[in-house]
């Protein structure tokens, strides 16, 4: 029944996100009228000049930038957070177990308070970030490894105490910044914002997120396998080692670049591949992309929440997440006939 829904669900889904998108290029500390924000769309698609030149740069130079970023950052964390799950086999897991964001919160804080990287501009606080998060899976990874194989286990634990000692260095070196707004830039920054969005930050979350997600995709029935039980997937024919390695290595890689372009968005990767599961389905071939367009069009509206509730001010998107997604969990916690993983 629920893989005949998967269809009407997408197609719903689809429109939502389509439509939630030209009224996002509309909201902000300005609010601009609906069919003025149409017109400068339709310009640009057809080539034609634009109606208003600043209506052009506020809604094509600005908005719309940071409207696809939210898109795509949505989109991934939903799937990262859908494929650790199964990863770990543990339905509290989200896209930041594993570390990679407390890594990524050493390299990003490294650089607001010390200068590091100056020479690369703009790009500095994403470079920085970047580097943290690769150096943090990869020390997972390493540690894990050399216990044996990586095991959910092993991979939760050694993620969460590494996540903690990597979060007590990025303290460390907000402490012993002589800047007194160091620790509100880190805070700021660690709660995740799409503030930064420009057409040139676009490309590399973009192409990671539709790389690693058609990967997960063609994946799709090693990961239902995987999430009933490592002995059913290998009595399946599946390489349950090398799937977890690679699963672990596109994973970090994923996150690592999301969390490098917009910080830590909390609650995406946890919240909503269960809403995709009680809409579809546990099957990762309907859920997947049902979380997908789920995390994109949830991640949007609450970009657009974040930029309005205290106008001009911009508020944290974790704030928002963490408002919306706690009591929305906590829902699906209490209805009966969910189930993770396999049973669902």
């Amino acid at each position: 029944m629920r893989r005949s829904r998967t269809g009407p669900v997408l197609l719903v889904l689809a429109l939502l996100t389509l439509l939630t998108t030209a009224f996002s290029t509309s909201v902000g500390a300005e609010q601009l009228p609906l069919p003025a924000v149409l017109d400068v769309l339709a310009a640009r698609l057809t080539g034609s000049p634009g109606p208003d030149l600043t209506f052009d740069t506020i809604v094509w130079h600005l908005r719309l930038p940071r409207t696809l970023l939210a898109l795509v950052v949505g989109a991934g964390l939903a799937v990262a957070g859908a494929a650790i799950q199964t990863l770990v086999r543990n339905p509290l897991a989200d896209p930041y177990l594993l570390g990679v964001s407390s890594g990524a919160s050493v390299g990003a804080t490294a650089v607001i308070t010390t200068g590091l990287f100056a020479g690369a501009g703009i790009w500095a606080l994403s470079a920085g970030a970047l580097l943290g998060a690769f150096g943090a899976a990869a020390l997972v990874f390493a540690i894990a490894a050399a216990q044996g194989e990586l095991t959910p286990l092993r991979l939760v634990l050694t993620g969460t105490v590494l996540g903690s000692a990597f979060s007590a260095v990025a303290s460390y070196l907000v402490f012993r910044s002589a800047d007194a707004r160091a620790a509100e830039s880190v805070l700021f920054w660690l709660l995740g914002s799409l503030a930064g969005a420009d057409w040139d930050r676009l490309g590399l979350p973009l192409a990671t997120v539709l790389l690693l997600g058609g990967l997960l995709l063609a994946g799709s029935g090693w990961l239902d396998a995987l999430a009933i039980g490592p002995d059913t997937a290998a009595a399946l024919g599946v390489p349950v080692r090398f799937l977890r390695n690679a699963l672990f290595v596109g994973l970090a890689v994923l996150v690592g670049v999301l969390v490098a372009i917009s910080g830590g968005i909390g609650f995406v990767g946890l919240v909503i591949p269960h809403i995709a599961r009680l809409l579809v389905g546990a099957r990762h071939r309907a859920m997947l992309p049902v979380a997908a367009l789920t995390g994109a069009l949830f991640l949007l509206c609450v970009d657009m929440a974040a930029r309005v509730l205290v106008r001009p001010v911009e508020v944290p998107l974790s704030v928002v997440t963490g408002l919306v997604g706690a009591p929305v969990f906590l829902l699906l916690l209490g209805r009966r006939r969910y189930r993770f993983g396999s049973a669902g």
